[in-house]
């Protein structure tokens, strides 16, 4: 299932065995390279400033649209990098401080929400879920909302029917509210007996969505505002509406997918059965097509919210020194379950991620046109966010994804005050 989970889930396992995949692309570039660079670099180390830029150009040389990164050390201001390919300058001009679909990293706003109730004692992580969902999920009762936190409900991921396929590309029109996707994904055979494995499920979030509003009598989107976005001082962070309609954000990174033809081999390769012709709608950029228009925001408690590289290492600084959740539900949150990578482990809508340089907690995310990795240390003092302008392009294009990977790992060595490998480096 970890390549379907790639594909549709929204979410993508951080994978730093595939750094070594980046050796090939040093002769791919070179001098020529074409793209649009924004560099602030002010107080890191000096050693790492050229080398880390050097790795964002090689990401952007190998077919990754765009990327920002931002990396803060603890000390001083942080280094900034942003670059584009330069097709892409004129839909928009990729700054360092762009809003940016930040999708699956909605999960631990999601999940802080809900520890913050059971901190409260409004809710309970082994209550069942038919407690507070009666009759909406089969076998509710022997569902608990530990067990959707951290993806052992055995629950089918909605993302990977059919309709949503549709919907997610931009092929269909009909939006699909909460309740209707926590019905598409119960139409499916569970993976596995409830607490008896691993699978990660946005179809879970959906529930806790559904579960906050209930126990807190407000909208996700207001107690987003009322909880993280207010206290905290976010001045680019919101959570949608979540209708079908959605008036485009000026300041939004615009996000690329491959076109159809281009698409067609990947989707093959997963076995996916779709029609002829299958791709993402919007306007052609060459092999590309502009997806920034399409509307993502029915995947709500799953991954709607939107924010920049500077507000997000906000809140992960927040949440890893305890300023949201009291120590011991900060520590449920960091009890972790295998979740058969063999790079990272899940917790309570937190990641523990194994790069070459260290351990670091977050989550990545992904949508059409947006992959994002957000992480910060074990007690919130340095942070790190790459975000790439495309998802399904890393997955068809290899050397795309190799350097992407390399890209996230130099990344987080930077955070940690480690050297950058070389074969990150180049």
């Amino acid at each position: 299932m970890a390549g379907k989970r790639n594909l549709a889930s929204g979410v993508r396992r951080a994978t730093f065995t595939a750094v070594a995949l980046a050796t090939c692309l040093i002769a791919a570039t070179g001098a020529g390279a074409a793209f649009a660079s924004e560099t602030s670099v002010r107080s890191a180390p000096a050693e790492t400033k050229p080398k880390l830029a050097s790795v964002v150009d090689q990401a952007v040389a190998a077919g990754v649209p765009g990327s920002i990164v931002r990396v803060d050390t603890g000390k001083g201001k942080p280094l900034t990098i942003s670059r584009q390919a330069l097709w892409s300058v004129n839909d928009h001009k990729l700054a360092a401080d762009d809003r940016f679909r930040m999708a699956s990293n909605t999960k631990t706003v999601t999940a802080t929400l809900v520890l913050q109730m059971v901190a409260e004692r409004r809710l309970g992580l082994d209550e069942s879920v038919e407690k507070w969902l009666p009759g909406v999920i089969p076998n509710g009762e022997n569902l608990t909302l530990r067990m959707l936190l951290n993806h052992t409900s055995g629950l089918f991921d909605y993302a990977w029917d059919p309709q949503s396929l549709a919907v997610m590309t931009g092929q269909s029109d009909v939006y699909p509210a909460p309740l209707e996707l926590i019905a598409v994904a119960t139409s499916h055979p569970v993976h596995f007996a409830p607490g008896e494995g691993y699978s990660y499920s946005n179809t879970g979030y959906i529930a806790l969505g559904l579960i906050l509003e209930k126990v807190s009598g407000r909208s996700l989107p207001s107690l987003i505002q009322q909880r993280i976005v207010k206290p905290l001082g976010l001045k680019d962070t919101y959570m949608p509406a979540n209708t079908s309609t959605e008036k485009q954000d000026s300041q939004l990174a615009h996000g690329y997918e491959p076109d159809a033809a281009h698409l067609a081999p990947l989707i093959e390769h997963l076995g996916v059965e779709v029609p002829e012709g299958f791709g993402f709608v919007g306007p052609a950029r060459g092999k590309r097509v502009d997806v920034t228009a399409i509307n993502p925001n029915w995947n709500w408690a799953a991954g709607s919210m939107v924010s920049t590289a500077k507000d997000w290492a906000t809140f992960d600084r927040a949440l890893l020194s305890g300023r949201l959740l009291p120590q011991a539900q900060l520590n449920q949150m960091r009890t972790t379950v295998d979740d058969g990578s063999g790079t990272s482990r899940y917790g309570l809508g937190l990641e523990e991620v194994h790069s070459s340089c260290g351990t670091v907690w977050g989550h990545e995310g992904s949508l059409p046109g947006y992959r994002s990795y957000n992480y910060t240390d074990k007690v919130g003092k340095r942070t790190v966010s790459v975000l790439n302008t495309t998802h399904f392009g890393l997955q068809a294009d290899p050397k795309a994804g190799a350097a992407e990977a390399a890209l996230v790992d130099a990344a987080i060595c930077t955070m940690l005050g480690k050297p950058i490998p070389a074969r990150s480096s180049g």
